[in-house]
């Protein structure tokens, strides 16, 4: 995906340029990316960027001094009115920093990471946003030279003794599905913690702090129910619009959720008109494809349906291989769609608005949990790193639950999607909008258990949308009856879907014919469009029985050979339901195929996995 890397170091400039280059051409793997470098040798910094061609961080990027700052960028930054004393917006960052100096990132709003080069104050700063979703991943060395990059794999290109996996994060990739607090699946690479801000400066020192922690936020006072409302519907409004301004079309992927309601009924009205796309499956159309072309019609706005192709299973090891190696082992063989759908959607708008985390910031939804993977799957001697890792759990009861989906849940367990999608379309989401998640943490627990805040800002906004019940059969003003039938019917079919599509338990693997035989009275395929979980049984089961087969996999430190060689069979018999753990096996046989072990580019092949 876009941004930046370099390094700060005291080592020779022409090595320090060589490294950089190698850096910036690991992470330009798409065509319609732009990059470019910046050397400061007097002061020892020397960084790159990669963005996508005509985004707000190629323009920030390809602008500046060169005698005075520069700023390498990756991600956007909104500004909530118009300031005339800051000119076009490749002046406004500069100018924040001339402005206010090192604090200038305090005011920046948005999901960014940079790199500010000041030659005349012999000075450069790098940071990122406060929730850490523009991530940098470091390293240094002996000597004092810090390696940084938004990718991990650009470390791995010029730091050889990287490519190596750290096991204490693969015990907690494999205890929750993902790396924590800093950690990654790379042997002494970490990435730096929201809210970061390190700076060089020949004449103080090096520093490395943070700017920004969740503390400030939730040290504000709570508000009543209806003072959280009237708060809520003034400020969503009057953020939203930034969000869909662009000198480029803007695609919204619609669904029939809350979320992306809101932001339709925010924008009624609006000059600027967007596209509306759908993500869907082969054939089938589902409760968000319906409710998405009334929502999109209501507005007057075009609305398309993007869908899967029978070509994502015939070539699916490659689809997953491109995952990996672009989202750094991050997400894997159940999110292979993510890049898949987000090119459609680049094929329709650069920029992608979506209603990502309005679930989590805003009603206290999380779906981060323990993997709970069998033991025997796990190797015994390293059996000891997952318990340890299990001991390790955050105490979420103890969190706010703002805090925790804003700092632990959206950066951590659900960056590797964010990621794979970012590296097709720039993203947008107003859920993480500075504004709106410091009111989120102000909002009283019977807010946050309610959707009574957004159904009353779509009432408003526009009562029509307001009419057309979600995808989970909430509806403004709904009651009686009807209304409970409706909602009963939305959540037994939502979790029919999941139970069919991925989530079926080992005991009831016997009922799957019978569950599946519920399509034919309409009750399946309403919410979930990804049967992964029949996908490894019938269409994928040799892809996957190759990869679990392979002499690489069977050799891994990680794995209970024995165990490894039961999971295919059990799984495409429909006797067990391995889909996390096959995800888990496959995700990481392509992390230490394509990344430590050294491939250039994602591949897919047999040969590659060690037959």
């Amino acid at each position: 995906m876009p941004g930046i890397a370099g390094i700060v170091s005291r080592r020779p400039a022409d090595e320090c340029q060589r490294l950089v280059e190698a850096m910036v051409k690991s992470m330009k793997y798409e065509p319609f990316y732009a990059s470019g470098t910046c050397f400061a040798p007097e002061i020892g910094v020397y960084g790159g960027w990669v963005a996508h061609d005509g985004s707000f961080a190629a323009r920030q990027s390809a602008h500046g001094d060169p005698d005075a700052v520069s700023l390498l960028f990756s991600g956007e930054c909104f500004f909530p009115s118009p300031d005339t004393r800051a000119g076009a917006d490749v002046d406004r960052l500069p100018y924040l920093y001339e402005a206010e100096g090192e604090r200038f990132v305090e005011q920046l709003n948005g999901l960014f990471s940079g790199l500010l080069i000041d030659r005349k104050q012999k000075r450069a700063l790098l940071f990122n946003d406060r929730y850490g979703i523009e991530r940098i991943y470091v390293y240094e060395d002996d000597d004092g030279t810090a390696f940084f990059a938004s990718e991990a794999k650009a470390l791995l290109r010029v730091v050889p003794e990287l490519r190596a996996f750290d096991d204490e994060g693969v015990a907690q990739f494999l205890t929750f599905g993902c790396t924590l607090a800093g950690r990654t699946l790379f042997r002494d690479v970490r990435f730096l913690p929201g809210g970061s801000v390190w700076t060089f400066d020949k004449h103080t020192g090096n520093r490395k702090e943070q700017y920004f922690r969740p503390e400030q936020w939730e040290s504000q006072a709570a508000l009543t129910e209806e003072a959280f409302e009237r708060e809520f519907l003034e400020t969503f409004a009057r953020i939203l619009p930034q969000y869909v301004s662009s000198d480029s079309l803007t695609g919204i992927s619609l669904t029939g959720g809350l979320d992306t309601r809101m932001i339709m009924a925010g924008i009624h009205g609006n000059a600027i008109k967007p596209t509306c796309y759908t993500f869907s499956g082969l054939t089938e159309d589902t409760l968000d494809v319906r409710l998405a072309a009334r929502v999109a019609q209501v507005c007057g706005l075009e609305h398309q349906v993007l869908r899967i192709g029978t070509d994502f299973l015939t070539d699916f090891g490659r689809h997953v291989d491109r995952t990996v190696f672009v989202t750094d082992g991050c997400a894997g063989a159940l999110t292979a769609h993510e890049i898949y759908f987000n090119e459609q959607g680049r094929a329709l708008s650069p920029i992608r608005l979506t209603g990502n985390f309005g679930s989590e910031i805003l009603r206290s939804m999380s779906t981060f949990k323990p993997a709970n993977f069998p033991a025997a799957l796990i190797d015994a001697d390293f059996k000891q790193f997952i318990e340890s890792s299990a001991q390790r759990v955050f105490d979420k009861q103890k969190t706010h639950p703002v805090a925790f989906a804003a700092f632990q849940e959206i950066p951590w367990n659900l960056f590797g999607t964010l990621a794979a999608g970012r590296s097709q379309v720039t993203f947008r989401t107003p859920y993480l909008d500075n504004e709106v998640v410091a009111l989120a943490f102000r909002a009283p627990a019977s807010s946050r258990l309610s959707p009574r805040s957004a159904l009353r800002f779509v009432h408003e906004n526009n009562p029509a949308l307001g009419g057309i019940p979600t995808d989970r059969g909430v509806i403004w003003g709904g009651r009686g009856p009807s209304f409970m039938i409706r909602r009963l019917f939305s959540e037994f079919t939502f979790k029919l879907d999941y139970l069919h599509k991925e989530g079926l338990p080992h005991t009831l693997s016997q009922l799957d014919p019978l569950i599946g035989a519920l399509s034919k009275f309409g009750m399946l395929g309403l919410h979930k469009f990804l049967p992964y979980r029949s996908w490894f049984r019938r269409e994928l089961a040799a892809y996957i029985g190759d990869v679990l087969n392979a002499a690489q996999t069977r050799q891994s430190p990680y794995w209970n050979s024995q165990f490894l060689a039961s999971i295919a069979a059990d799984h495409s018999g429909g006797r067990k339901n391995y889909i996390r753990e096959i995800h888990a096996i496959l995700t990481l046989e392509a992390t230490e195929r394509l990344l430590i072990r050294g491939s250039s580019e994602p591949s897919g092949s047999a040969a590659e996995r060690g037959n």
